[in-house]
């Protein structure tokens, strides 16, 4: 009997319970928080997984330089990742090596062929950027909005609390007891929606500027070898960060 009587009570406190003595507004706030959780999680992932393929193209770039050909080490570039920004930026600058000064009767014909391989370059790393810095926006918004979101759920509970203290006539624990769990399970969910957008927006932001300033150094050294005939040397471990670290990793 007394078994019974405590998991009846555990049940009048269990989440069902709180989830059941909640109404629609209550409802649409876990709902947001739920739907701000699984996008914030779905880009952590993409982008992870985005990173991690970005590291792998790297190490191609070696494999580029020790190429005999252009051709030949565009081939390495894209054995690492057809759609890696590394062999993007290569087929653009030799697509320009071979088309710009061919083409004629249009405006972009009349720059000097280094000054349409800088502007080839330049507009292939934009893009990248661009593409880099998709779904950051979504993080950051998460980050600072879910808490708060977190926190509206919790001033609707209190104020269920508040009226059903004020029905009951008596500050009774049965009365405001689930109102004031649902308001504190909706800070919690606001904050664990938020840290991990906040966490993952600051990684990824610093991971994109280490990467596109590698890539900004290999624009430099593409332009540098279809230009002037011979790339760019200089401290490979100062602009070159990237493969620096993976040439440590593989040693």
């Amino acid at each position: 009997m007394q078994e019974n009587i405590q998991e009846a009570a555990q049940n009048a406190f269990g989440f069902a319970h709180l989830w059941a003595s909640g109404d629609l507004v209550s409802h649409t706030v876990a709902y947001i928080l739920i739907a701000m959780s699984v996008a914030s999680w779905y880009l952590i992932l993409a982008k992870a997984w985005d990173w991690f393929r970005v590291r792998r193209a790297a190490r191609a770039v070696t494999a580029f330089w020790a190429a005999s050909s252009v051709a030949e080490g565009i081939e390495r570039l894209n054995l690492a990742g057809s759609d890696s920004p590394y062999a993007q930026l290569a087929s653009q600058a030799n697509c320009c090596n071979n088309d710009c000064e061919a083409v004629s009767g249009r405006l972009a014909s009349r720059f000097d062929p280094a000054e349409q391989m800088e502007r080839a370059l330049r507009q292939q790393l934009s893009g990248t950027q661009a593409s880099m810095e998709n779904g950051l926006t979504l993080l950051a918004t998460t980050g600072a909005t879910a808490p708060f979101v977190g926190l509206f759920g919790t001033v609707w509970g209190i104020y269920h609390a508040l009226v059903a203290i004020g029905l009951s006539g008596q500050a009774a624990l049965e009365k405001v007891a689930g109102p004031v769990g649902e308001a504190l399970i909706m800070t919690a969910a606001g904050l664990a929606v938020a840290l991990p957008a906040v966490f993952a927006y600051n990684a990824f932001t610093r991971s994109n500027r280490v990467v596109l300033a590698d890539l900004d150094a290999f624009a430099h050294d593409l332009h540098a070898f279809f230009t002037v005939g011979k790339p760019f040397v200089a401290n490979s471990a100062q602009i070159h960060p990237m493969r620096a670290r993976a040439a440590a990793e593989v040693a």
